[in-house]
């Protein structure tokens, strides 16, 4: 079986009946969509007034259906919450608007989970969302066609608008099976009314400053912890919860210069006991383990973590760019982000998700139109208003779209630098099992009462891992005991 490279060499694909009228005709619809969705639909948004992502164009009179020629139909697929499949509508419609003789239908499903289920069974659309880790199953099952040449010849800026490591992530076999179309790094969400860093700054406390003394997007682990103990000193409302799982844990170990996996091509086991990880892991438990700065199994037990952070009753949270419409529809709840702290240098993980074509679209080049489309900057920007992701287009992370001044995060640029210092774990088929198997040891590292033997757990942690990821070094114990030798007669 192929596996993945990590690596886009700008190797290309062959051409599927592209010509320069088609090219031409692409690069016509994108200027015209664009500066017609622009002009509608994504004019700068006041703070307390909605943006309108309502386009009404008018259909392209270059466009029209000959007489006697079939309209060509086209399927999108797309997952997430119902404001943005909204948008992803809309990016259809006004698509749709500029031409007769060719149609996209959207459709759509709830979770990631469910749109890989139906492209693995064949039943994929013509272009469709799909989550990275996803790709290896995608990829192997041979349901994607390469996007690169067919993206090139649509005058697709593969330059500076995209971080290599987004065009990488999205690599198998040496080219770009998919086109990055989000990326969502983890950051620590907090209350600003709990972390107040003027007034620590007031009182002399570590906080996180920049050269001219305005709050920077990074802070340090002793910065994170006295924020903790600043929020916690009423003993009214909890510090701080991370999931203890390999996602959770991974910035934290990362950013103090270990690895969460003992190799990136191929992993025998988790690397928790290597002593750069376990260094990590120490100051990290320091403070995770803290029953004054935690909420406690009983407040875990009747809430879950976002539920508290909502409430007020807990002060940080980690978590991805998706967590923001649903603190913004909070009128009670001030908001807003900052990085993973950092240990030695910056690190974090994240969500990239891509847009996918099907090796089985009977309209190659229609369906690659609709993309060079979805991925423009004036289409992005409808998904983007929405809150919900983080475009992976640099041009659109930059903008008004994205960052929108005058709504939390105030800091929403944290996403933005967050991803420099993303890590992009190889893709695993044995992922879920591996947490699985993992997920107890890693709850009881950092939730278990009394003194910890991090030494002991963490070996106990690593050769759990091998079971999956290198079950071939793993020998079962003899269910008999061995037969005595003889001795050789007199």
């Amino acid at each position: 079986m192929p596996r993945p490279t990590g690596r886009w060499t700008g190797g290309l694909g062959e051409s599927d009946e592209l010509d320069e009228e088609a090219g031409e005709m692409t690069r016509r619809l994108i200027a015209m969509t664009s500066a017609l969705v622009l002009s509608l639909g994504l004019a700068a948004c006041s703070e307390d007034d909605e943006p309108s992502t309502d386009p009404t164009p008018s259909p392209s009179s270059s466009a029209t259906t000959k007489p006697g020629e079939e309209q060509r139909m086209l399927t999108f697929g797309a997952f997430g919450e119902p404001e943005e499949l909204d948008a992803f509508q809309q990016v259809v419609d006004s698509f749709n608007a500029t031409s007769q003789s060719r149609r996209v239908k959207l459709v759509t499903w709830p979770t990631h989970e469910e749109a890989l289920a139906a492209v693995l069974a064949g039943d994929g659309p013509d272009v469709f969302l799909t989550a990275r880790r996803d790709l290896l199953q995608i990829a192997d099952s041979t349901s994607t066609r390469p996007v690169s040449q067919l993206l090139d010849e649509r005058g697709v800026d593969f330059g500076d608008r995209y971080s290599r490591d987004a065009l990488e992530a999205f690599s198998y076999d040496d080219d770009l099976q998919c086109m990055p179309y989000s990326v969502s790094p983890m950051v620590m969400y907090y209350n600003d009314e709990a972390v107040d860093f003027a007034k620590m700054e007031r009182r002399g406390l570590d906080v996180p400053l920049d050269s001219d003394g305005v709050r920077s997007d990074r802070w340090t682990i002793a910065e994170f912890a006295a924020a903790l103990q600043f929020a916690t000193r009423r003993g009214t409302i909890d510090g701080v919860w991370i999931d203890p799982t390999l996602r959770g844990l991974a910035p934290f170990i990362y950013s103090g210069g270990g690895q969460v996996l003992n190799d990136d091509d191929e992993p025998t086991s988790l690397d928790f006991s290597s002593d750069d990880s376990r260094s990590a892991l120490d100051q990290t438990l320091a403070i995770l383990r803290d029953p004054l700065l935690t909420p406690s199994a009983d407040e875990m037990r009747s809430a879950t973590a976002l539920q508290l952070f909502k409430r007020g009753k807990l002060a940080m949270i980690a978590g991805f760019r998706d967590l923001v419409p649903e603190l913004r529809a909070d009128e009670d709840l001030s908001f807003d982000t900052i990085s993973m702290p950092v240990i030695d240098s910056p690190a974090t993980v994240g969500d990239i998700d891509g847009l996918c074509l099907s090796a089985d679209s009977e309209h190659v080049n229609d369906a690659a139109d609709f993309l060079a489309y979805a991925v423009s900057d004036a289409a992005l920007e409808i998904v983007t208003r929405t809150g919900y992701i983080v475009p992976a287009n640099t041009e659109v992370a930059a903008s008004e779209a994205f960052l929108w001044p005058g709504r939390e995060p105030a800091h929403a640029t944290v996403f933005n630098s967050a991803i420099r210092g993303m890590v992009i774990p190889p893709l695993l088929a044995t992922g879920p099992e591996l947490e699985e198997t993992v997920g107890p040891l890693l709850s009881a590292l950092v939730t278990s009462p009394g003194v910890l033997d991090l030494e002991a757990a963490t070996e106990e942690i690593d050769t759990a891992s091998k079971a999956i990821l290198d079950p071939e070094s793993v020998t079962e114990s003899p269910t008999e005991p061995p037969a005595p030798t003889e001795s050789p007669s007199e």
